[in-house]
């Protein structure tokens, strides 16, 4: 009983490990161009505080989990099993999926984003062109610095985060509720 244990557990602990994806990419691979971003739709099924983990049953079925920092897992923790939940990622290489942040519909009035990336950063926030984001090249575009820890609200349609400094194409759609922002991108 005791190996079977151990066994699902390495399995589980090694599937995190995947889902959560590797180091950022180098200097050199920073100049291709922006991958698309990317969100996964379901439901908060569990948060474990002791592997920092959380547990998604999507839309489709499909049983999702993922690693945070402790402070990630400590606000996520407010929400209850059965909450709708949105996983916003980036698609960094056909085979890596790198989170942007984890949003939750309903729990603000309006979209909230709340930094814990660890580092100051930027939310810039404009307006759909054609009907979708980030198509806001000419387009009035909004910016917003975060501090660690801190938060931002916009009314724009669309949104993005970046390292301070940085800037980045709002590519994501906004909804109200509350996005914890867990790695920004270029």
């Amino acid at each position: 009983m005791g190996r079977c244990r151990t066994a699902v557990r390495n399995g589980v602990t090694i599937l995190l490990g995947l889902l959560v994806g590797v180091p950022a990419p180098g200097a050199s691979q920073q100049s291709k161009p922006p991958a698309p971003f990317k969100s996964v739709y379901g439901k908060l099924q569990s948060v474990d505080r002791s592997r920092n983990g959380v547990v998604m049953i999507s839309d489709s079925g499909e049983r999702l989990a993922w690693q945070f920092e402790p402070p990630v897992i400590g606000e996520l923790l407010r929400f209850k099993p059965g909450d709708p939940m949105i996983v916003i990622y980036r698609q960094t290489s056909p085979n890596e999926k790198r989170v942007t942040a984890l949003a939750f519909p309903g729990s603000a009035t309006t979209p909230v984003y709340v930094n814990m990336t660890g580092e100051r950063v930027v939310l810039r926030s404009g307006p759909k062109v054609g009907g979708a984001c980030g198509q806001a090249e000419g387009a009035s575009v909004r910016e917003s610095e975060i501090p660690v820890g801190g938060l931002a609200e916009t009314g724009e349609e669309c949104w993005c985060c970046a390292a301070a400094g940085d800037a980045c194409n709002p590519g994501n759609e906004t909804g109200l509720g509350r996005a914890f922002l867990v790695r920004c991108f270029k």
